[in-house]
């Protein structure tokens, strides 16, 4: 039997929504389809309040709300992939891709979609990428960042060294790509406006949905920024696996003042 609860499910504003698609295959779940040239929520049951569909969106007409609805159902979300003839992570029998592949088919294909919105997988191009000329060349393996939009399922979390990093943090600190960035899975935000209790649901869905080898915190000195470190222990905790939690605190004047397992 089916029960109703207050808890953090999927807004679509159809106003918004151009009906281009790109957030279709960021759900693993099946749960938002387009309908009538929009994108709409089929069955609350299907949407697990993640929000891995929320960076995909190039017209912002995704949010989150809470409101009173039905539990997620994981036996429901799998029927109903097999009802459409998919399964986790897989498009469709026919393409054979993974829904990685395909938010990039989506974002080179689909003509109102915008490519910057898409899941990226930039490791390979950075691997073959070499300096030149004294010019230091990105880290970055991966987009999005901020934890708001980085989707838990996205390939770059599998088999990683997942880096949360407080989003000041950069600035101050001038070897953040070769120290931090580099080899590393990102994910950003700030404690003090970000909502942590999102951050800590999002970061452990990362944890709990991939084979993530150890969880960095780089945040500031100061008091605030340890909210960003107490979210990353209670998301890892959250999640149900034994991941080794480092914490590396930042100071203003630009040092490392401190690194430790905890």
């Amino acid at each position: 039997m089916t029960t109703k609860t207050m808890r953090e499910i999927v807004k679509i504003d159809e106003e918004k929504c151009d009906g281009c698609g790109l957030c279709v295959p960021a759900c693993a779940e099946g749960a938002i389809q387009i309908i009538d040239g929009k994108a709409r929520l089929v069955d609350d049951k299907y949407c697990d309040g993640l929000g891995a569909c929320l960076g995909e969106c190039p017209r912002d007409a995704i949010t989150m709300e809470e409101r009173e609805a039905d539990d997620f159902d994981e036996a429901a979300v799998e029927e109903h992939l097999a009802g459409t003839g998919a399964a986790r992570g897989v498009v469709n029998a026919e393409s054979g891709g993974t829904r990685a592949e395909a938010r990039a088919q989506s974002a080179e294909e689909i003509a109102c979609g915008c490519p910057g919105a898409a899941t990226m997988d930039m490791r390979a191009e950075r691997k073959a990428g070499a300096a030149g000329g004294g010019r230091l060349v990105s880290e970055l393996g991966q987009w999005p960042v901020k934890i708001e939009l980085v989707n838990p399922r996205a390939p770059y979390f599998e088999d990683a060294d997942l880096m949360v990093i407080a989003d000041c943090s950069p600035l101050a600190y001038a070897n953040t790509h070769p120290d931090l960035v580099k080899d590393h899975a990102i994910a950003i935000g700030c404690p003090k406006f970000g909502d942590v209790e999102f951050y800590i649901k999002k970061l452990s869905a990362i944890v709990a949905n991939n084979n993530v080898h150890t969880v960095a915190v780089a945040r500031m000195e100061v008091p605030c920024c340890g909210g960003l470190t107490r979210a990353v222990v209670d998301a890892v905790k959250a999640s149900g696996k034994n991941v080794p939690v480092e914490e590396i605190v930042v100071g203003i004047g630009g040092e490392i003042l401190n690194r430790q397992w905890l």
